[in-house]
């Protein structure tokens, strides 16, 4: 786990708790995104990180770029980020409220890194069998790495399956002590 992920998790629980009283998980996860978005532009984190900026100024030029996409609670979130010089972590945040909201849903993301291109009859056939484990409805992206040499990667929630020639090498490194 990143620090930005720790940093994140107590926004993001709060925002998804907020949300989930009020109803607006829609909403929420709409503006966390479009947030994340005007933050991964290089000029903006840039600003963001630059202490000789002040915080106001940082939130006020992300609630300009926002105009109407934010609600009253959405943007009171990017001036207490601003504020607290969280504005960084937001992409984490979106991502952890993501993932409690698939949580909350009954579902599970799963990330399935593999060394060659897996195409949408295996994802299906693959969140079927994962279905089935887990007791949960998996949605399933996928991700191409060719220095797993062969196999795949799967991350679902906290738990990693490494089914990778990488990882079964490294295994036996690792076992044999080089």
């Amino acid at each position: 786990m990143s620090e930005n992920t720790t940093i994140a998790r107590p926004y993001a629980e709060a925002v998804f708790n907020a949300a989930i009283e009020a109803s607006e998980l829609d909403v929420w996860s709409d503006m966390l995104a479009f947030i994340a978005a005007v933050m991964a532009d290089v000029r903006m984190s840039g600003l963001a990180a630059n202490p000789r900026v002040e915080s106001a100024k940082v939130a006020d030029l992300v609630l300009d770029i926002a105009g109407d996409r934010l609600t009253h609670k959405g943007a009171n979130m990017v001036r207490l980020l601003a504020q607290n010089g969280r504005l960084g972590v937001v992409a984490e945040i979106a991502e952890l409220f993501e993932a409690q909201r698939s949580a909350h849903a009954g579902a599970i993301d799963v990330e399935v890194t593999a060394a060659f291109p897996v195409d949408a009859a295996q994802e299906q056939k693959l969140a079927e069998v994962l279905k089935s484990k887990l007791g949960r409805e998996v949605r399933i992206s996928s991700v191409q790495d060719q220095s797993l040499i062969g196999g795949v990667i799967i991350r679902a929630g906290d738990s990693v399956i490494d089914g990778s020639v990488r990882g079964q090498l490294q295994d036996l490194a690792n076992s044999i002590g080089a």
